[in-house]
């Protein structure tokens, strides 16, 4: 479908604008034209200027310069309201509905909720018609629900079904796929499609290369905060976007393996827990242990039950250390900390990070007893110069130290988690998404820092939903499905079609011990 398929004004128009920050020209003259009836990508860095451009034009942050024109006509986008009367909805990467509230509820939220004689809301009324939006749809969710206890698939069908009960011509997605699974995805991709066949315009924001070039017609590549190029996404290579997004040529994405040891650092056996069960495994130093299977399966309760975090009902770790074996068994995550396992947990901005607090808090918390002086002062000053070593160490970019955490990219954010389990002598990492919701640049950072840790002999369990992703960094892949793990396989050797059978349970379900 072509960009005029519907009309050949653009349906917003960004005409030269710009927007600065104290020390920061975070959108510098950028001209966009958007267009109904298409999929338009745009991707970049973290800090590139994305998420500015999304607020202009929400009407969440004033313009300092240029128009915006929505259907040829400039628009005074002063408010967020403005923006809905406009016919413009957004679905952020954190969903802004009301828990407690059904999807019904949330769907119709901003508008009149439908009357019955005496004055009350007509919940039949309302159900019926979130039913009729969500037939649009194809989606089958229950209205019955508090939003709070669905999955996050249909979390983000529910805002896009009250973008479409706005009547909105434009959607603006930011990473929506964040938390979804792969089915969740193919369903979201095909609710898209149907939007699109409606002459709805998407402009659709997101780190994962494969998705911007399964979805969108044409791209746009920012670059502190400027357009380096717009192009049609059958023009482009993912090659391509990851040179204009980092101005710098790329070689390969994931670094080398440097070849694991036959030295064993932990060892598992017949580990059970509430969403595991007879899980066994030894993990070599200098080796990428990665951990496969759908949401559900058990990957992060695994990572979980190793640190300490949740409770363990059968079976043994065994830590190696100078020839020596020592069986463990973690009450707490400070227990796991002081024997050398560190955990770079899913959610970093609620499980891993104290977001008001600056760096080097968050990167000495665990380990403030290092830093104690007089037995019950903390050295501050310590603390900051291990957090800037640290910092150079692993490429982390701020003003200083002292930035609240908060205040961070989301790559730069993980980097921090990174120096807290650095910060200690780590000697088993255990990664559960270590690169969800960051940028590519920030991305190959992580992996190289991955790659440095294991030359060093650290072990790193590493829990990811991208599968290329694991197949690129892990020496072997542990496969787990409906709590039980199903093959051990060489990563170097295996297909992703193939571990895809494993987790889907297609594939013979023999052990294949690496």
């Amino acid at each position: 479908m072509t960009a005029s398929a519907f009309a050949p004004t653009p349906l917003v128009s960004f005409q030269h604008v710009s927007k600065r920050y104290p020390g920061v020209l975070a959108v510098d003259d950028v001209s966009l034209d958007l267009f109904a009836g298409e999929v338009h990508g745009l991707v970049g860095e973290n800090g590139a200027g994305k998420s500015t451009l999304i607020k202009l034009l929400a009407g969440a942050t004033p313009r300092d310069s240029g128009d915006i024109l929505v259907r040829g006509r400039p628009a005074a986008l002063h408010h967020v309201r403005d923006a809905t009367r406009l016919g413009l909805a957004f679905i952020h990467q954190e969903l802004n509905l009301v828990p407690y509230f059904d999807a019904a509820e949330n769907i119709f939220l901003g508008h009149a909720y439908p009357r019955r004689a005496w004055g009350g809301i007509g919940w039949r009324t309302l159900r019926e018609r979130a039913q009729q939006v969500l037939d649009q749809l194809g989606a089958d969710l229950p209205l019955n629900l508090p939003v709070s206890r669905l999955a996050p698939g249909q979390q983000t069908l529910v805002s896009i079904a009250r973008a479409l009960a706005a009547n909105a011509d434009l959607l603006v997605m930011d990473e929506p796929t964040a938390s979804l699974t792969n089915q969740e995805i193919d369903h979201l991709f095909a609710v898209i499609r149907t939007l699109q066949q409606r002459g709805v315009g998407v402009l659709y924001i997101s780190h994962r290369l494969a998705e911007i070039f399964a979805i969108t017609q044409r791209i746009t590549v920012m670059r502190n905060g400027r357009i380096v190029t717009t192009q049609p996404t059958a023009r482009a290579t993912e090659r391509d976007l990851v040179q204009w997004m980092t101005g710098r040529a790329v070689d390969a994405l994931y670094p080398p393996r440097s070849p694991a040891t036959t030295t064993p650092l932990l060892t598992v056996n017949r580990l059970s827990g509430a969403y595991c069960r007879d899980i066994s495994f030894t993990l070599h130093a200098g080796e990428v242990l990665g951990v496969a299977g759908l949401i559900g399966a058990g990957r992060s309760e695994l990572l979980r039950m190793l640190f300490g975090a949740a409770p363990v009902t059968d079976g043994e770790i065994v830590l190696h250390s100078a020839g020596a074996a020592q069986s463990i068994h973690p009450r707490s995550p400070a227990e796991a900390y002081r024997l050398g396992l560190a955990l770079a947990p899913e959610e970093r901005r609620t499980q891993g990070l104290v977001l008001t607090r600056p760096i080097y808090e968050n990167t000495t918390l665990t380990f403030l007893r290092n830093f104690a002086r007089g037995g019950w002062l903390v050295d501050r000053r310590r603390e900051i110069d291990v957090t800037v070593t640290l910092g150079e160490r692993l490429s982390l970019r701020s003003r200083s130290p002292q930035q609240p955490v908060g205040q961070l990219s989301g790559g730069n954010q993980q980097k921090v988690v990174f120096a807290r389990a650095l910060a200690g002598a780590v000697k088993v990492l255990l990664l559960d998404e270590p690169t969800r919701g960051v940028d590519i640049g920030a991305k190959q950072d992580i992996y190289r820092i991955i790659g440095d840790l294991t030359a060093q002999g650290v072990g790193v369990i590493l829990v990811s939903s991208e599968l290329p992703e694991v197949l690129g960094l892990a020496h072997r892949l542990l496969v787990l499905r409906e709590g039980r793990q199903v093959a051990m396989l060489d990563a170097s050797s295996v297909s992703e079609e193939d571990v895809l059978g494993y987790c889907f349970g297609l594939m013979n379900e023999a052990m294949e011990r690496g």
